[in-house]
């Protein structure tokens, strides 16, 4: 929804994050694509990015993402002295070549050698893509094997996601994140207008689902909880409803177990769009209460 703040349109930005991995938090991502209104999607999860799985982009711009430093050897200057390979922390260098997958862009190698024949040179790391979809444009990215620097990656995409939005007048952002509480997911975090923290009734999924609340609070971003599989342990999801309740944390859904979930992402599409059901109706509410939540005053 837009904000009017001073004669200006502002975008919403709500983020679907868990404190782990394996919540579901995709598969409610991707039924946010299908019951949204105007809106732009992205992928910040670059480093296992699957929500493409279940829009079935078609990709109408592809980029490049370089990020750090690699070394390169060059074979006519180098003696063969041996030492860049003894003296490399990371045994990224074997029979004069450098590994892309260890090595760490520190340097070092290019300091100590002797003869000047060692560079470091721009890395490729990955590729960002801006895709259309059935449901809206997409902005998503794939981070290369044992790369770096994907908070660098997820703050590019959501910039994309945000230029996208306001050059086409859409007015919601909605951003499947990643799991845990590290770099990427303060990047996908910092400036949304909402985080969604997907969690499930087990003592890992309280663990984490407080972790990355404390991280929605440092940052000032309000968060709300949604519990999916609750009815698995419904002991355990009440605990975790009066722990919410305890700290000011509102829970806006809880979405039972249902066969069908799997059976959609078998078939590559959204839980809403692939039949009515038990968590289809709770999906449902629960994305007409994120509605409630950022919607203007």
């Amino acid at each position: 929804m837009y904000t009017l703040k001073s004669g200006k349109l502002y975008m919403k930005e709500v983020v679907v994050l868990s404190g782990k991995g394996g919540t579901g938090k995709t598969s409610i991502a991707g039924c946010f694509a299908a019951l949204a209104h105007n809106k732009v999607l992205s992928d910040c999860d670059v480093d296992a990015a699957d929500l493409h799985l279940l829009l079935q982009p078609t990709d109408r711009q592809t980029e490049e993402f370089w990020s750090g430093q690699i070394a390169h050897i060059d074979e006519t200057t180098c003696t063969g002295c041996g030492l860049c390979q003894e003296l490399c922390r990371f045994d990224a260098i074997h029979n004069f070549q450098v590994s892309r997958v260890s090595c760490e862009g520190c340097g070092f190698c290019a300091h100590i050698c002797p003869v000047n024949a060692i560079t470091m040179q721009d890395n490729m790391a990955g590729h960002w893509y801006i895709s259309d979809t059935k449901y809206g444009p997409l902005v998503r990215a794939r981070l290369g094997i044992a790369q770096e620097n994907s908070g660098k990656l997820v703050a590019l995409v959501r910039q994309q996601a945000r230029k996208i939005a306001a050059d086409k007048g859409y007015s919601t952002i909605i951003t499947d994140g990643p799991p845990g509480i590290g770099c990427p997911v303060i990047s996908s975090l910092s400036g949304a207008d909402l985080a969604l923290l997907v969690t499930e009734p087990t003592v890992s999924g309280l663990h984490d689902l407080e972790r990355v609340i404390e991280v929605c609070r440092h940052f000032r971003v309000p968060a709300t909880v949604c519990i999916n599989k609750y009815d698995i342990n419904e002991e355990k999801a009440s605990k975790i409803e009066e722990h919410c309740a305890d700290i000011g944390i509102k829970v806006s859904g809880k979405i039972p177990f249902d066969t069908a979930v799997n059976r959609a992402v078998a078939h590559g599409i959204p839980l809403v769009e692939y039949g009515e059901g038990p968590a289809t109706g709770e999906v449902k509410r629960l994305w007409k209460n994120i509605e409630e939540l950022i919607s203007p005053d």
